[in-house]
């Protein structure tokens, strides 16, 4: 079975201390919590596509991180080149194009055939203020850079979460950079006047890398119904992400663990306001500032992502809806929108 995990921040956990080449359960632990993410362990969950982000920590009280676009652009930079250093290593492989998408099926040829394969990887930038202006668009998408999301909290070119606000005018001007270089959107972080606006400035592809429903969580980091069906009418692909406190009714966090029943009422409701599977994928997030204890307990690390494929069987979903729930939805979005 064909598997895609469309966010993951693999070198941002790498350059902050985390040994991302060998299995989760090796790396140890830090104030972040317990790993659940390694090459080692995306290989034996027969992972065959994931979105690798460039994530750059804004300043804040609680946490250090860039104050001016030059200094998002250098930690995005160095990001950028740990990920190029394991693609010179033959640990991972980007994916650019359409043509370089992986294919569907795999031949098999034992319990280790895969143990050695480069990770392939579309790279997704989460948070804008790295691009200092539009002229940076062409460097970046040279360098790889296929998926940008405006904001993660507010950026200089919109709104994100739990900070409302529209698209500003260098936003505005930046749509349009992305659009010429058929770079795609990811809403995941958008507030929500900015989702609306950016759906009326720009025609092109369109998807949430990491978010649910908002039906069940209702935050501003959730995607209302609303918000899901416009996705769904642009042929946009949304990702499920893993960490409970996006997962749990707000009553019940804190009281119990996540589970997958959790992640499945997120995926069918999604499947039943678009009356088909073929809009509802994974983007864990997986690592993403959260740790083992605060994913579904059914998963220990990436090597568990198949168990999400048991449990959809389970759960009446047919052999079709689950190949597209654990990849080929991720995969048929790409192959119709990557270049090439």
């Amino acid at each position: 079975m064909f598997i895609a995990d469309a966010h993951l921040d693999l070198a941002y956990n790498a350059l902050r201390g985390r040994n991302i080449l060998l299995p989760a359960v090796q790396q140890t632990p830090d104030e972040e919590g317990i790993p659940t993410v390694g090459f080692p362990d995306l290989r034996a969950g027969g992972v065959g596509l994931i979105c690798a982000t460039l994530f750059c920590q804004p300043d804040s009280p609680r946490s250090p991180g860039y104050k001016t676009p030059e200094e998002a652009h250098v930690m995005a930079w160095q990001q950028m080149q740990w990920y190029q250093r394991q693609v010179e290593a033959g640990v991972m492989e980007f994916v650019t194009s359409g043509t370089r998408l992986p294919p569907v099926r795999r031949e098999e040829h034992g319990r280790d055939a895969h143990a050695t394969e480069k990770i392939k990887a579309i790279l997704l930038l989460e948070g804008a203020d790295a691009l200092r202006t539009p002229d940076d668009v062409k460097p970046w998408s040279d360098a790889g850079l296929r998926i940008v999301g405006l904001a993660w909290k507010r950026t200089r070119f919109a709104g994100g979460t739990a900070t409302p606000g529209p698209l500003t005018a260098e936003g505005v001007t930046l749509v349009k950079a992305l659009d010429a270089h058929r770079i795609i959107h990811d809403m995941s972080h958008l507030a929500e006047e900015s989702f609306w606006q950016l759906l009326d400035h720009s025609g092109g592809p369109v998807i949430a890398s990491h978010s649910n429903c908002r039906a069940f969580v209702p935050t501003d980091r959730q995607l209302s119904d609303e918000m899901i069906k416009a996705l769904i009418a642009r042929g946009g692909v949304i990702g499920m992400n893993f960490y409970d406190k996006f997962l749990i009714p707000p009553a019940e966090y804190g009281q119990r663990r996540a589970t997958l029943a959790d992640l499945l009422r997120h995926v069918r409701h999604i499947c039943d306001l678009a009356g088909s599977a073929r809009h509802v994928a994974i983007g864990t997030d997986m690592d993403g500032g959260l740790g083992r204890e605060q994913i579904p307990q059914e998963i220990t690390t990436s090597a568990d992502l198949p168990r999400i494929a048991d449990a959809l069987r389970s759960a009446g979903f047919s052999d079709d809806d689950v190949r597209n729930v654990m990849g080929e939805n991720w995969l048929r979005f790409f192959r119709q929108h990557l270049p090439g």
